[in-house]
């Protein structure tokens, strides 16, 4: 049986076209999310709406297309571009106290998208999905800040990186979900591998 390619070709260009902008387009709106900040008092980490948008990346692009995502977020603010929350040179950002927090966007997209489709884009895997992603994120925020902050316990270390963020972090929590829900025919559509 012949396939004409000149057929098949329009409709694999489309998709590679919305795999890059989904690519592009979470990294954008991660640093969106960022410049959308909160400043606390007694903490160098602000609250931010970049969370969410990494938590929907890895949710709608998967494990490996999130991943991308946030490694060319990541190279934005690295090379110069004001992507971060903070107002300091980039790559002075990636190394000082919410480092950590930026690479668990990247760690965290594996799990994340994983756990996505082994759900199905189903409610409670999406529930799962975004607890199992902001626990990535926070846990390797937490170890780089206590770590960067020196000689505190770790009880200190959780009042200046983990209790402030909790309210807000199960308000984001639930956006993301249905905003996860409502994303999933498109992530089905054009970002999960054809069986």
């Amino acid at each position: 049986m012949n396939v004409d390619s000149s057929a098949v070709s329009p409709a694999v260009a489309h998709h590679a076209w919305v795999q890059a902008l989904g690519v592009v387009g979470f990294a954008l709106a991660t640093a969106v999310g960022a410049r959308i900040a909160i400043p606390i008092d007694g903490t160098p980490v602000p609250i931010t709406l970049q969370t969410m948008f990494v938590v929907l990346a890895g949710m709608t692009l998967g494990p490996w297309l999130g991943t991308l995502s946030m490694v060319f977020y990541l190279l934005l603010g690295v090379t110069g571009y004001h992507v971060f929350a903070s107002s300091a040179w980039a790559p002075d950002t990636v190394i000082r106290a919410t480092g950590g927090f930026l690479v668990g966007f990247v760690l965290a997209q594996p799990a994340i998208g994983m756990l996505t489709r082994r759900c199905k884009g189903r409610a409670w895997g999406l529930i799962q999905a975004t607890a199992v992603g902001s626990a990535t994120i926070f846990a390797v925020g937490l170890i780089w800040l206590h770590l960067w902050l020196g000689h505190v316990s770790w009880a200190e270390s959780l009042r200046i990186g983990f209790y402030p963020f909790v309210p807000g972090l199960l308000l984001k929590s639930v956006a993301v979900v249905a905003g996860g829900l409502l994303l999933q025919p498109i992530s089905r559509k054009y970002f999960q591998p054809r069986q």
